[in-house]
């Protein structure tokens, strides 16, 4: 999610000079999970996703479908290709760099609003697992949100998700940005020591940050988006968050290769649905783990119902994502907006079907 300084700001970057791999072969039927990812079949069809911070929970299931080698078994030869930051991910698709984002799906609002065309057509998130908690420390007598007034609130970044969500909790009370101090902090260990030390009154953070103070016991939760009940408090509805997205084009001129992409994508949502702490050792890369297995492990189990089982955006995602948006994008740009077009369930319907999730 960005603010209308930011997209304006990826929109005007130039090209990534990066050759994308050409189109060929479609799919292939599928077969149970190998214990090691299958080498791509001769012919197989070549696609880029693009996506940034890859080890985010939010986009474990594109993890999932590549390191258990589903989009391998539904014949497509898939690059993952990770960037710094979303705009430059963003960019990657725009420029030719890849043929597909692993994105928000308000991006896709966003970008609309701005007369870009890009689709999402297969949902991995239907919570966007930020929760905001306050101190136990430095606010010990905390009975309200009206509590934080004048108060450090510490967000990942200025205009991110987590920035948004801590937004949209205060001004339910009447809070404005004014009325607190927000405190970016992009590194997730800078965030920890400095909520330990005092320095911090409140936090708006992602797992397994959150779910580390809360093993401390430092953190007392006021707002959990990681539940589809807390996201329904705070947006009013289902939230979409993760999915993978393309330009309309794309999906119109290759229907099978993006229907393999949903099929794997939706393969690997159920097999989230049952995986075990085992299973995830095993299909995780240990870079994720960050030197703690167990952490990892009970945040994996606290963000769990954030992921979808099917695929499919829920009828009122859309709706719901540009009420949040109206809250910090201009309404007459959002206005031009077509819904409709920025999603469809044409292909995750089928997934469902066959996958019985």
């Amino acid at each position: 999610m960005w603010s209308r300084r930011n997209w304006g700001r990826i929109c005007a970057l130039g090209v990534v000079a990066v050759a994308v791999p050409s189109l060929r072969a479609q799919t292939a039927p599928a077969t149970s999970a190998p214990a090691a990812p299958p080498a791509p079949r001769p012919g197989a069809t070549r696609l880029a996703i693009a996506v940034s911070n890859r080890a985010s929970f939010c986009y474990l299931p594109l993890t999932i479908a590549d390191r258990l080698g589903f989009f391998a078994q539904e014949g497509l030869d898939v690059e993952v290709r990770e960037f710094p930051d979303a705009g430059q991910a963003l960019q990657a698709v725009q420029g030719g760099a890849a043929h597909v984002l692993s994105g928000p799906y308000s991006s896709t609002i966003a970008l609309q609003a701005r007369g870009q065309n890009l689709q999402s057509f297969v949902l991995q998130g239907r919570a966007p697992q930020v929760v905001l908690g306050v101190s136990r420390e430095t606010m010990a007598h905390y009975r309200t949100l009206n509590d934080l007034r004048g108060r450090r609130v510490g967000v990942t970044a200025t205009g991110s998700a987590s920035h948004r969500v801590a937004s949209l909790v205060l001004a339910k009370v009447g809070l404005r940005a004014a009325d607190v101090q927000y405190v970016p902090l992009a590194n997730a260990a800078a965030a920890v020591q400095a909520f330990r030390r005092g320095e911090l009154d409140a936090i708006s953070y992602t797992d397994p940050t959150v779910t580390q103070l809360e093993q401390l016991g430092a953190l007392r939760v006021v707002a959990d988006t990681r539940s589809t009940r807390g996201t329904a408090e705070v947006f009013g509805g289902p939230m979409p968050s993760g999915c993978l997205c393309a330009p309309g084009d794309f999906l119109t001129q290759y229907p099978k290769a993006s229907q393999a992409m949903t099929d794997a994508m939706v393969h690997a949502l159920k097999w989230l649905q049952t995986a075990g702490p085992s299973d995830i050792i095993k299909a995780v890369p240990e870079r994720y783990f960050q030197g703690d297995r167990a952490l990892y492990l009970a945040a994996f189990a606290r963000v769990r119902e954030a992921w979808t089982a099917d695929g499919l955006m829920p009828e009122t995602g859309p709706a719901t994502a540009a009420r949040m948006l109206a809250q910090f994008e201009e309404p007459d740009a959002l206005q031009r907006v077509d819904l409709a077009r920025t999603f469809t369930n044409e292909f995750a319907r089928k997934s469902k079907l066959r996958f019985r999730a």
